[in-house]
């Protein structure tokens, strides 16, 4: 495949066909009415197409240039197209055009494409003009795309030109570009954001929801009621949950203090997490008496999600005083090393053995944390978790939008919504989410993103967890059915960190039905009858760390 750049020299013609000096594409509808018809009937066949074979990802709030352009969805589909020709330019300077993201008012794509041409062909990438641009760009060589002669989009032409290829791209429209007749294969993956407005006469929109059957479980969404812990990050405040630990007996003496059964994740195994995915909390045996977990000071943590840094896969060092030395509160990490370096402590875990199956690894979530990482700071206003607007639980309860809806602090408690889902086999489970990457996926479902975790996609501390994009509507996280999980409690290999992978029905008014285990998708897969692979949403691999826990308990 060719790597493109942008050629040296573009050319464009006058309204009477001769090539003219500022090299202006313009597409303008009375220059060649027939031709023009054509064109724009073959545009609204592949944007219908296009439709058709895109996958839809549930809504979310995003500021923008544009005012109206505050919903993402996904968008991921392979079609064949045709070209057709350019209405704007004749004679030898003749060329033809294939629409694959079609220009929408308000409407921006992100993403990447790979195609497969019968001949050498650019890609056109369209960027939208304001009123401001298109005077600032009146006496330049930019290349303008217009259908009307009102709406006005830059033209980006980049080549060489080749029969095959793979391009990243951001703006308002993308199509294939070259001086003959072509058909090409297409796939892309990436993101729509807007709400388009028609700039191409069609009468699709791009909105619609899914038709077709419809799944709706009984209890759906439930509350997860969590106790919550006090900590401190360099001398402030900070409430955490503990939902999973990879050392059952660590896992039973943390369930019994506070009340609630946390899940023992074999899977977090230390060696198999990546050094930069690993954080430390500091948990005392002995000293001060206080609100720790042993009954002593509070625990002492390394990050914040303040910090880009942060992970809630947290190294357990367990802290005890030497005899004879004189107890006070250590409540930042420097604090502790400088203690330690003195003598007055050790740390009393196997956290310096060379046996890595000792080191205990917890997945600890911060709830309320100090809004600053100095320990100078004055600024005592504190972040939290994204609260969500409807805290109302019910079976339609949409999946996104935050996975907490109440912070208690008097009875020290938080609520999560537990999301119904089917482990590998077809056992019914229960969900929560706290964090995920890359940026946009944690923006939908209301969580903390986290960039670490993208370390893990290679490593067995995550499991694969299959989402669906079209067929059967329902309550998972894209609007379709609910997920399957690779793995659930009691697994020897069990972890609550994820590795999505995307489900899509070839031919989903035909064939789509409820897939409640792994077999189910494999046999479908070997079947040709669908397509699973891993998820990269902006091109960035899919990480959820979302628990499965028991919300009954």
């Amino acid at each position: 495949m060719k790597k493109y750049s942008r050629p040296d020299t573009a050319v464009g013609v006058d309204g009477n066909g001769a090539k003219n000096s500022s090299a202006r594409l313009s597409f303008v509808t009375e220059r060649a009415p027939s031709v023009t018809i054509i064109f724009v009937i073959a545009l609204a066949l592949v944007v219908v197409v296009m439709v058709m074979a895109t996958s839809v990802l549930t809504l979310f709030s995003d500021a923008d240039q544009y005012a109206d352009a505050n919903t993402l969805k996904k968008i991921h589909f392979t079609q064949t197209l045709s070209s057709s020709a350019d209405p704007s330019i004749s004679g030898i300077d003749q060329r033809h055009i294939g629409l694959v993201l079609s220009p929408n008012e308000g409407t921006i794509y992100d993403g990447s494409m790979t195609f497969a041409a019968s001949g050498p062909v650019d890609v056109l990438i369209l960027h939208a003009l304001t009123a401001d641009d298109l005077k600032k760009t009146a006496d330049t060589d930019m290349l303008i795309w217009t259908v009307d002669n009102q709406t006005q989009y830059a033209a980006s032409v980049i080549g060489p030109a080749a029969d095959a290829g793979t391009i990243e791209f951001t703006g308002a429209a993308v199509a294939l570009y070259a001086h003959k007749e072509f058909t090409a294969t297409v796939s892309v993956d990436g993101w729509v954001r807007g709400q388009p407005t028609p700039v191409l006469m069609q009468t699709i929109e791009v909105n619609v929801p899914p038709d077709g059957p419809h799944l709706q479980l009984a209890r759906a969404n439930v509350p997860a009621v969590i106790p919550m812990h006090e900590g401190m990050y360099n001398g402030k405040s900070l409430l955490y949950v503990i939902t999973d630990v990879n050392d059952a007996d660590y896992a039973s003496a943390i369930s019994k203090v506070q009340g609630w059964d946390i899940n023992t994740a074999p899977g977090l195994d230390s060696s198999a997490i990546p050094e930069d995915a690993l954080k430390e909390v500091y948990v005392f045996r002995n000293g001060v008496k206080g609100d720790g977990l042993y009954g002593y000071q509070l625990e002492v943590f390394s990050s914040t999600p303040v910090d880009s840094a942060y992970s809630a896969l947290t190294r357990v060092v367990e802290v005890s005083w030497r005899p004879g030395q004189n107890w006070i509160i250590l409540d930042s990490v420097e604090d502790i090393t400088r203690a330690e370096e003195a003598g007055r402590i050790v740390f009393a875990t196997s956290d310096n053995d060379d046996d890595d199956d000792n080191v205990i690894i917890a997945n600890i979530h911060q709830i309320v944390w100090p809004s600053s990482s100095s320990t100078t700071s004055t600024d005592d206003n504190d972040h939290k978790v994204n609260i969500r607007d409807d805290a109302e639980f019910d079976d339609a309860m949409e999946y996104g939008g935050g996975q907490i809806t109440e912070i208690d602090t008097d009875n020290m408690t938080v609520t999560f919504v537990a999301h119904r889902g089917w482990g590998p086999d077809g056992q019914t489970t229960y969900h929560i989410v706290t964090g995920a990457t890359p940026e946009r996926p944690a923006g939908v479902l209301g969580v903390e993103f986290v960039p670490v975790y993208a370390s893990l996609v290679d490593s067995s501390a995550a499991k694969d967890l299959y989402i669906f994009e079209n067929g059967v509507t329902g309550t998972g996280s894209m609007g379709f059915q609910p997920a399957i999980f690779g793995s659930i409690p009691g697994d020897d290999a069990y972890t609550p960190l994820w590795r999505v992978h995307t489900v899509e029905w070839n031919n989903p008014d035909a064939d789509a039905g409820v897939l409640e285990n792994i077999s189910d998708i494999e046999a479908f897969r070997e079947a040709d009858v669908l397509t699973a692979g891993i998820a990269r949403p902006t091109n960035s691999y899919y990480i959820l760390n979302a628990p499965i826990i028991d919300p009954f308990q």
